[in-house]
């Protein structure tokens, strides 16, 4: 890419904050990438190593009236930061990774936003201490800023519920390169809620300079437990149940269709190497030897064919608190019609609670798409069948161009369910996908051609997903420049999201399109 004389000022300008600022071709291809699709034709990337640089070099890329996007890990679908328009100056945060302070006497902990969840994970554990929420799966790559940008669940989300609700307060560079602190540094919120106005904002407000979390004590006993449905409204009352009766740390699950294409994508080898990592993790060498012996004794058969499967992790001070807790799940289960098996995946997943993302491809190579809603318990159920619905009326097509679908779902402690309907289709990869995969499952993979056919049929599908979840009143993590936000917003709440916007950002140069701001 040659740059122009103007050009060539402006990036001598923020390499003067100390930041790098890279300007190659195959950089700022790979950087125009997220999971989904890609975006407009950047600039340039910024990589700044701390706040100072991050903040001066925000201000000289905004003063000659470039826009600005932050990125995390990456790992967005949602289109959090590909821009629509061409030129604008990408902030890659992950050399801002330190975790700056932790305070076991006011319980918080405080990080820069390019820290992974894995990070803050291994540095916390010596002193037996995490965040309440701790990390998406992908967290491997996926940072706290991006978790309190977008808004994330997995880890923790069964009891504390979202990413952004562990967060006490932020620093945020704002458009012009000045540097705010939201709120306390102990307890949010203090007076109106500021802090609350720069989360799940997906980067439209500010970029975060630091992020400082609460803590909790690490758990010190867990309970497993595993179960299997015949139907969708049967598994979406458990979780209902055992959401309200608040006693799972995490509880999720899978449709038949994803439980078949996680079988076809992990292997035994795979299996064996999480198993390596479970046994290491428990407490003594008696009970690593049995609990890997009843794992591999489950082997890989135990899903019944045509099932739903809920998985429930809790926690407590003691075994036997945590131990009640799996049993007032089993009678939940079982006045709800299903059936206990293996405990496998639960064990293996805690055990492993950062994988390489190798799912960003299908078993068969194909490209990977998920679109999600967080619904009440009282909806989902119905929200679920109109999904159901939705594919059958387009399953002539699906079938015609290899499209085919799995479903997540997932309890959000406090808020309802979460359902995750995963498209797949053969289609050519991306870049950015690619170097996520682990390259010895990527070796394995076929390298499909672009199929514009079954490209176009998912983007209508995917569009028509989002449309559903909007009639259905669900609401979404990671919004970016996907999902109906505005449209379901009161109008006075909308006008006043937008004077803040417009005070923080009056030339609109801070990830303009995010949210549809």
């Amino acid at each position: 890419m040659m740059a122009s004389k103007a050009n060539t000022n402006i990036f001598d300008e923020l390499l003067a904050s100390g930041a790098e600022v890279l300007i190659d071709a195959a950089t700022l291809d790979y950087y125009a990438h997220d999971v989904y699709e890609r975006g407009a034709d950047l600039t340039a990337v910024v990589r700044p190593h701390d706040k100072g640089e991050l903040a001066a070099s925000v201000a000289t890329a905004t003063a000659h009236g470039l826009q600005v996007i932050p990125r995390g890990g990456g790992m967005s679908y949602t289109g959090g930061y590909t821009s629509k328009t061409a030129g604008a100056v990408l902030f890659d945060l992950a050399k801002m990774d330190r975790v700056l302070d932790i305070n076991e006497s006011d319980m918080t902990v405080t990080v820069e936003p390019g820290c992974t969840w894995a990070k803050l994970q291994e540095t916390l554990k010596p002193k037996s201490l995490r965040t309440p929420f701790w990390g998406t799966l992908s967290g491997i790559y996926a940072t706290v800023g991006g978790g309190m940008s977008q808004n994330s669940i997995f880890w923790g989300s069964g009891r504390h519920g979202t990413a952004v609700q562990s967060c006490v307060s932020l620093e945020v560079v704002l458009a012009d390169g000045t540097i705010m602190q939201t709120g306390s540094d102990f307890s949010r919120p203090y007076g109106p809620d500021l802090t609350g106005l720069f989360l799940a904002d997906t980067g439209a407000m500010g970029m975060k300079a630091s992020i400082t979390l609460r803590l909790v004590p690490e758990a010190k006993a867990h309970g497993y437990a595993s179960f299997t449905f015949d139907t969708h409204a049967q598994v979406l009352s458990a979780i209902g149940d055992i959401e309200r009766a608040g006693i799972a740390t995490e509880c999720f699950g899978f449709d038949p269709n994803l439980n078949a294409i996680r079988m076809r994508r992990d292997s035994l080898a795979t299996d064996a190497k999480q198993l390596v990592s479970m046994m290491k993790k428990q407490g003594s060498v008696l009970k690593a030897l049995t609990e890997g012996a009843k794992v591999v004794a489950a082997g890989r058969n135990f899903m019944e064919e045509a099932s739903f499967s809920l998985h429930v992790l809790a926690e407590g001070r003691i075994q036997e608190a945590a131990d009640a807790d799996i049993s007032e799940a089993r009678l939940i289960v079982a006045k709800h019609g299903g059936k206990e098996t293996e405990n496998t995946i639960p064990k293996i997943v805690r055990a492993n609670p950062f994988s390489p993302p190798n799912s960003m491809r299908g078993p068969e190579g194909e490209r990977w798409a998920p679109i999600h809603g967080l619904v009440p318990h009282s909806k989902a159920v119905a929200c679920y069948q109109a999904i159901l619905n939705l594919f059958a009326q387009h399953q002539d097509e699906m079938d015609a161009l290899g499209v085919h679908h799995g479903t997540l779902i997932a309890a959000v402690g406090g808020s309802g369910t979460v359902i995750e309907p995963c498209l797949y289709w053969p289609d050519a990869s991306n870049p950015f996908i690619d170097d996520m995969i682990e390259d010895a499952h990527l070796a394995k993979l076929p390298n499909l051609p672009h199929n514009p056919a079954a490209w176009a049929l998912v983007q209508k599908l995917k569009q028509k997903i989002v449309d559903l979840f909007f009639e259905q009143g669900a609401i979404h993590f990671q919004i970016g420049r996907t999902y109906r936000y505005q449209d379901g917003l009161d109008p006075r709440a909308m006008k006043l999201l937008k004077a803040v916007k417009d005070h923080l950002d009056p030339q609109s140069k801070m990830n303009p399109g995010s949210l549809g701001l």
